[in-house]
């Protein structure tokens, strides 16, 4: 029932404008029971409002986390015109970002006090079907 739900895979809205997408990885502790607390962080209820308020606020327009084992990936889709490294140094300056980050940090394999650009590690683009 889990594998045929997996299968039918996700809908991907359109856009009336060009975006950017980025991918990232983020290894969590390896504990189930705080696995479990993390993705209860992430459920729509839990979450702070200002984490994707000012998420929004530097550009990005829609992002998704998909979990494996204690492995994360990222899917960030922002604005044609972002700036990675611009836009996350401002995301670290607004309302209870930096607290969010310590926060869920003892769920993830980082630094303490680590940012959310210094935790998740962005992917290259390999293959792209032509």
């Amino acid at each position: 029932m889990y594998m045929d739900s997996l299968k039918s895979g996700y809908a991907v809205p359109a856009r009336e404008s060009a975006t950017k997408r980025y991918c990232q990885v983020l290894e969590l502790v390896d504990d189930p029971e705080k696995i479990a607390r993390y993705r209860k962080w992430h459920e729509t209820e839990n979450i702070w409002k200002e984490i994707p308020e000012g998420l929004r606020r530097i550009g990005v327009v829609d992002m998704e986390i998909y979990i494996s084992g204690n492995m994360l990936f990222m899917i960030v889709e922002t604005v044609a015109d972002f700036d990675w490294d611009e836009a996350f140094s401002l995301l670290a300056t607004l309302p209870r970002q930096a607290e969010w980050e310590d926060m869920v940090g003892v769920f993830q394999k980082s630094a303490p006090g680590a940012r959310s650009d210094e935790k998740w590690r962005l992917m290259e683009r390999m293959f792209k079907l032509p």
